[in-house]
């Protein structure tokens, strides 16, 4: 997610002609709903069609994609037609072609999609329907009395399996160092036109009418008081939720946060030097946004105009994942955390963190069995808004800056950006997929954000 009116992440679900999704992801639904009781139990249920939604109806949601579609997986892998090797001896050309071609023998022949599937229908998954689209979310609830609700958004190329590893952290806190009190009820929905969500079939759906779905299902689950977190374009949601007047919502806390003062943003947009009165950290941050716009914007660009012309993607699981990969800075950051991962070593002295390559190769099956390459990019054509520019959020916010991030937020940015902020921390490891990479150190950032609030109330 790195441009200036849009940004980004995805994940999964069936499609044995890559045309049938809706009618298959129906499939896959089970029963009739079993309400807000069922939302704290693992699903068990066998799977059969289930009636379409109606109303606010919450559905039971269990993942088991077809053995064919893996089996043709597998044979478009093996089917590949690779280009030459780049003519450069380094990532400055993209993801280099042994890295992929190994990546892609690894998927083809030991990479087990049914791992994560397991671990998938280990969670409560429900789908409802809102504003007249699908939504699937994970429901976790603790265990913890007076637990705070909190609904987590994603990214791209991203999917709620980036935020698996932080459930058990945030939701049982006694058994990961910290206190039953810092314990969260946790939604985590995929966004629309990602993974088992709905597809929407026509325009409209931007980050504000995805803030307004997302308070409504809240609301449905019960919850009268809630926060919300989210990073990548989880960011930009989580800030028009702010905006909403929503009294339900507490407070948000955001870790790619809508900073740049708009004197900056001009002056890296324009190409021209940085003012002078620059602290070293405002400095550092200039000079990472003047790095991120002359060179890591192009796919965001393609993917907020041209979306539709990204078709190829849907085709070949080569060509998919060497998009998912490159986020336009090769071996740098924000891309490094999941090319060390591919790679099983540092890249440039960055670590891939908690990450591996199987959680890499997870988010990318995903994207691929639920044929959400063209229908998550969309969400960049959809926005019209700048996200780097301040995000002027009226409600109690609180920021992390990872270290790994596209670029890392001065303090007095985010104090302006957001007025009522009630917590800022620079984290000491981790990056643009923070809760994958870092996940205890993601889970503690988010239990100190909040913790203000939870005296509060």
């Amino acid at each position: 997610m790195t441009t200036q009116s849009q940004n980004p992440i995805a994940i999964a679900a069936v499609q044995p002609n890559h045309e049938t999704i809706d009618h298959e992801r129906r499939k896959l639904l089970v029963g009739a709903a079993t309400g807000l009781a069922a939302a704290g139990v693992v699903n068990l249920f066998a799977i059969r069609p289930a009636p379409a939604a109606t109303n606010d109806e919450i559905r039971p949601f269990h993942v088991d994609i077809p053995e064919a579609d893996l089996v043709d997986l597998r044979r478009r892998l093996g089917a590949t037609r690779w280009p030459e090797k780049e003519t450069v001896a380094d990532d400055s050309q993209g993801v280099p072609l042994a890295m992929l071609q190994d990546l892609v023998r690894y998927w083809q022949t030991d990479y087990d999609w049914r791992k994560v599937e397991a671990r998938l229908n280990a969670l409560p998954q429900f789908i409802t329907e809102i504003d007249g689209l699908d939504i699937h979310f994970i429901h976790v609830r603790s265990k913890h009395e007076n637990a705070l609700p909190m609904i987590v958004t994603h990214g791209w190329p991203g999917s709620v399996i980036e935020q698996m590893k932080i459930i058990d952290p945030l939701t049982n806190p006694t058994a990961h160092g910290g206190n039953a009190e810092d314990a969260f009820h946790l939604v985590i929905p995929s966004m629309p036109g990602y993974g088992f969500s709905g597809k929407p079939t026509t325009t409209g759906w931007d980050p504000q009418r995805i803030a307004r779905a997302w308070v409504v299902l809240m609301k449905r689950l019960g919850y009268k008081r809630f926060v919300a977190q989210g990073g990548d374009w989880g960011s930009p949601v989580s800030n028009e939720m702010a905006k909403l007047g929503a009294p339900e919502l507490l407070g948000i806390h955001v870790n790619l946060p809508g900073v740049v003062p708009p004197e900056i943003f001009k002056a890296v947009a324009s190409g021209n030097p940085a003012p002078d009165n620059l602290a070293p950290d405002e400095k550092r941050a200039f000079d990472q946004l003047r790095i991120q716009f002359a060179k890591r914007r192009a796919y965001a660009q393609i993917m907020g105009t041209r979306p539709q012309t990204l078709a190829a993607l849907t085709d070949s699981p080569a060509g998919l994942a060497a998009w998912l990969l490159d986020h336009g800075d090769g071996f740098a950051q924000p891309a490094s955390a999941m090319q060390s991962a591919v790679l099983g070593r540092a890249v440039n002295g960055h670590s891939a963190g908690a990450l591996t390559r199987d959680d890499v190769l997870d988010n990318i099956t995903l994207y691929w069995v639920t044929n959400t390459a063209i229908s998550s990019a969309r969400l960049y054509w959809e926005n019209k808004t700048n996200l780097y520019l301040p995000a002027n959020v009226p409600i109690p916010a609180a920021v992390t800056a990872f270290p790994g991030e596209s670029f890392v937020a001065p303090r007095n940015w985010a104090e302006k950006a957001y007025p009522k902020l009630i917590y800022f921390h620079q984290a000491e490891a981790g990056g643009h997929f923070a809760a994958w990479e870092q996940p205890e150190i993601f889970s503690r950032e988010v239990r100190d954000a909040f913790r203000p609030l939870r005296k509060a109330t």
